[in-house]
């Protein structure tokens, strides 16, 4: 082969082989072999796997998630099912020794180096794909000229993968998203799942199998060390970093996001200007909005605010919660919604973390919660929020049923034992259950786990570290399970 850009070609093999040692060694590296798999893992190998559908798998999600680990877990598992390590290539396309070549340059200097004539049962691995200008084409020529070849592809730019994966490769592509961490893998990663055991809680009149806590002051304190740090693979097994929160986090997730990933898509020229408004976000997670209270804070007109909501949300920052009212309809005009980080130890990264005791808490549990839901598919989360002359109800969390357009449950989030005793005081869950005929609702708590009753209303209290652990269990084993309490 000859040398077509500045890199002679030699020098580009060598960083092949020096990327994929299981051809000399049938191993991945031992500092990824000895990491724990995240539990998504289970959900993601079967599309590496699958042969019957012609399509590449775009593995998607923010900074610092785990996507190059998850790619080498799956090598890994590829090498233990046998399959052959020389029909195994992997590339960080972000080296800058593959600028000014395609994707088909890169698989042909693979081939020159494993020294094979075909790429058929051959498994190809391309991380940080959106380093490559219009990689989607480039990945969708070589799905069509080589059916008998999986190609796995990973990249942080999610706007431009999500936006570019259902354009140009429509039909072509698999997305698979990887969230920030769970706190059912935040447990699992401590190895904390000790902490927890498998019984069943009353919701309504039927029992729902159900974790419940062994010790829910040290099922609490896990979880506001992960409302603090628990986002990150990294962060969460390295109390070094978790002590320099804004440098790895805030600049190594937030900041290329925001001063380089967002303004080259979109060509954003006052960084700054957006990077203020993310921090403002950030500060007021789970509080309600309008444009016109946006724009007045942060000096920013409505439709740059738009722009910059939009923006955010296809990066994975942030989660816009859109109101219903109290019968669950939708307004036609959207006056006001909510704001949501997509994980709170962003808010660390950026503040200081939060105290059990904080006035912040409260928010930041709400966030932690949406956060186990937020990756759901087919879910049409909403809160509720209404007037009635001089009162004003709101319910935390609301799911409607899409196709028939009516609510499916109401959760109201708390940090705080005391509605267990007063349900009365739950005056705006008790009018929405009302109004929507429902028979029961669920309250989360600090600890207290049970059920109460208020006019013949079922209510359960599930401490909130208990009931986004189990949104997260039940989001791996039924990601549609739109009936899941």
């Amino acid at each position: 082969m000859t040398n077509t850009g500045l890199i002679p070609t030699n020098k580009i093999i060598e960083r092949l082989q020096y990327e994929n040692p299981w051809w000399l060694t049938g191993n991945i590296p031992e500092h990824f072999a000895t990491m724990s798999r995240r539990l998504y893992f289970d959900l993601f190998y079967p599309f590496v796997t699958e042969q019957e559908v012609r399509r590449a798998v775009v593995l998607m999600g923010p900074r610092r998630v785990g996507k190059t680990v998850m790619m080498f877990h799956a090598i890994g598992q590829l090498l233990e099912d046998g399959v052959k390590a020389h029909k195994i290539f992997f590339a960080g396309i972000d080296n800058p020794i593959y600028i000014h070549r395609s994707l088909q340059d890169v698989v042909n200097l693979c081939m020159d180096a494993v020294k094979i004539d075909n790429l058929d049962g051959c498994f190809i691995f391309f991380d940080e794909i959106q380093y490559l200008k219009d990689w989607e084409r480039h990945l969708k020529v070589l799905v069509d000229a080589y059916p008998k070849t999986k190609f796995i592809v990973s990249g942080s730019a999610a706007a431009a993968l999500r936006w570019h994966s259902t354009e140009s490769g429509a039909g072509r592509f698999t997305d698979f998203l990887l969230p920030p961490l769970t706190f059912q893998e935040y447990i699992h990663l401590k190895n904390q799942n000790h902490l927890l055991t498998q019984s069943e809680i009353e919701y309504g009149d039927i029992k729902v199998p159900y974790m419940i806590a062994r010790d829910i002051k040290a099922l609490n304190k896990e979880f506001l060390h992960y409302i603090n740090f628990g986002g990150y693979p990294e962060v969460v097994l390295s109390e070094k970093i978790q002590g320099d929160m804004g440098r790895f986090v805030k600049s190594d997730i937030v900041d290329k996001v925001l001063l380089r990933d967002l303004p080259s898509l979109y060509g954003i020229r006052d960084v700054q200007e957006l990077n203020r408004f993310f921090t403002y976000i950030a500060y007021n997670t789970g509080m309600e909005f309008t444009y016109e209270n946006m724009s007045s804070d942060s000096g920013i007109s409505k439709d740059v605010i738009k722009k910059y909501l939009e923006y955010l949300e296809s990066a994975f920052l942030i989660k816009v919660l859109n109101k219903v009212d109290v019968s669950a309809k939708r307004l036609k005009r959207i006056t006001s919604f909510k704001v949501y980080l997509t994980n709170p130890s962003l808010r660390t990264a950026l503040f200081s973390p939060v105290s059990e005791t904080d006035a912040e808490m409260g928010n930041m549990v709400e966030t932690a919660i949406l956060s186990q839901w937020m990756h759901r598919e087919n879910l049409d989360l909403n809160y509720a929020r209404w007037k009635n002359g001089k009162y004003e109800g709101e319910v935390d969390l609301v799911l409607v049923d899409n196709k028939h357009f009516k609510p499916v449950w109401a959760v109201e989030i708390k940090w705080s034992d005391r509605y267990f005793s007063k349900p009365a005081d739950l005056k705006s869950l008790l009018k929405f259950t009302e109004a929507n005929h429902f028979d029961t609702a669920v309250v989360t708590t600090t600890e207290k786990l049970g059920q109460n009753f208020y006019n013949e209303k079922a209510i359960s209290f599930i401490p909130s570290s208990l009931y986004a652990f189990n949104v997260g269990v039940n989001t791996l084993t039924s990601k549609s399970n739109v009936t899941a309490v």
